[in-house]
């Protein structure tokens, strides 16, 4: 270890709340697929900041256009117009189909926010509805009403009490789903591919009991597309794929290619249930995280999703050849650029960290999946080589 990276070691270890457990390596640039620690070294990286680093790293549109933006206005606040809001907005709800936009800064801020309009739509209609129905495996954020839909225990114990009226059900149980939807739910909250929970896409038909307990109930859905929405599985949003049909949806993640940026598209039934002061943010929809997310919407809308389409069938497909080769890999699951290899966790460690060694970055969903989510613009060599440095981790593992 140079005394560069301890350097940066003992600083975070003196100064720092210790809530992260780090992976032993310092990051200091990148270059599209790639990062580079402070020794030179270059990884692949499929990891993508969690989902985040859509574009890749120090993407040349991207730098010029935030470069751009620094030199002329980075932020208002909400108190004043300016002329980026609209534009994302715009494209957002078009791409959607949904009437309305909120900008926060976080995926979690934006199902934050899902939870408190689901709310105040049942408020407004003078029968006030407070429980929330959600799903095992679910994995929806850190704030305490995002946390309180978040199935792992473990998660919320710390934190006990969470919000007291969320009924979780298994989504492969659809006759439990339609048990615990009853006409005091405000709505239900699901991911449609899980990510955090192992990637777990949910069926057909369970989304098709999802869409009859809603119209039975009046619940209302909200969908949580901050891992799986905006191109990562390629196509806009998972929900059309399950032919789902959300009131609410919580964006973030790939949205800013880098930038924090959430939102919250929304109905206009829902939209119109909502008064000035119900909701608002400081930092949210600024002019730099609006500029960055026009980039990558123009990014998504000129070859993105074919990118990831081509790719990620070429990723799967390589995958699904190591399943084959390999025993330890007991699943392989996604869509897309959002795919994982489901095995023991004592091997999916393993794994990680000898990928880790063979400069290829990969991490651990639910402990034993080997979650991939590589940027948009990943080339077909880049998966190769991540595939033949994998079959090699692998090998070795026998």
């Amino acid at each position: 270890m140079t005394t560069e990276e301890q350097n940066v070691r003992v600083a975070e270890a003196e100064h720092l709340l210790q809530v992260y457990n780090r992976i032993p390596v310092v990051f200091t640039h990148g270059d599209g697929s790639y990062l580079y620690d402070i020794n030179g070294r270059r990884y692949l990286d499929f990891v993508s900041g969690l989902g985040v680093a859509s574009l890749g790293h120090a993407h040349p549109g991207l730098a010029a256009a935030l470069a751009g933006q620094a030199r002329a206005l980075l932020h208002t606040s909400n108190l004043y117009f300016h002329p980026l809001q609209g534009q994302v907005g715009r494209r957002l709800t078009e791409l959607s189909g949904l009437a309305r936009a909120f900008f926060c800064n976080s995926g979690t801020e934006a199902v934050e926010g899902c939870l408190k309009f689901a709310r105040r739509y049942w408020y407004s209609q003078g029968n006030p509805r407070t429980r929330f129905v959600a799903l095992e495996r679910s994995f929806h954020g850190r704030t305490l009403g995002a946390l309180s839909t978040t199935w792992e225990p473990s998660y919320r114990a710390p934190f006990a009490p969470p919000l007291p009226e969320v009924t979780f059900v298994s989504p492969t149980d659809p006759e439990a789903l339609d048990e615990a939807t009853g006409t005091d739910v405000a709505a239900i909250i699901l991911e449609p591919i899980q990510g955090e929970g192992g990637v777990w896409p949910l069926s057909p038909e369970f989304a098709a009991a999802v869409t009859v307990a809603c119209s039975r109930s009046g619940a209302l859905l909200i969908a949580d597309e901050v891992q799986c929405g905006l191109g990562r599985t390629g196509t806009p949003f998972y929900s059309d794929h399950l032919d789902l049909k959300p009131d609410l949806m919580a964006l973030g993640k790939a949205l800013g290619a880098g930038v924090p940026i959430g939102a919250i598209l929304m109905s206009q039934a829902v939209a119109d249930t909502v008064a000035p002061g119900d909701h608002g943010t400081t930092y949210g929809g600024n002019l730099l995280s609006c500029r960055a997310a026009l980039v990558f919407l123009d990014a998504l809308e000129h070859g993105g999703l074919e990118r990831v389409q081509e790719a990620g069938a070429r990723l799967e497909k390589g995958l699904r050849h190591l399943a084959d080769r390999y025993p330890v890999i007991t699943d392989v699951r996604g869509t897309g650029l959002m795919q994982g290899l489901d095995m023991t966790e004592t091997v999916a460690g393993q794994v990680v960290e000898a990928a880790l060694a063979g400069g290829l970055l990969v991490n651990r969903a639910a402990g034993h999946v080997i979650r991939m989510l590589p940027p948009f613009t990943v080339s077909d060599t880049e998966v190769d080589e991540a595939l033949q440095t994998l079959d090699q981790v692998l090998s070795k593992l026998r």
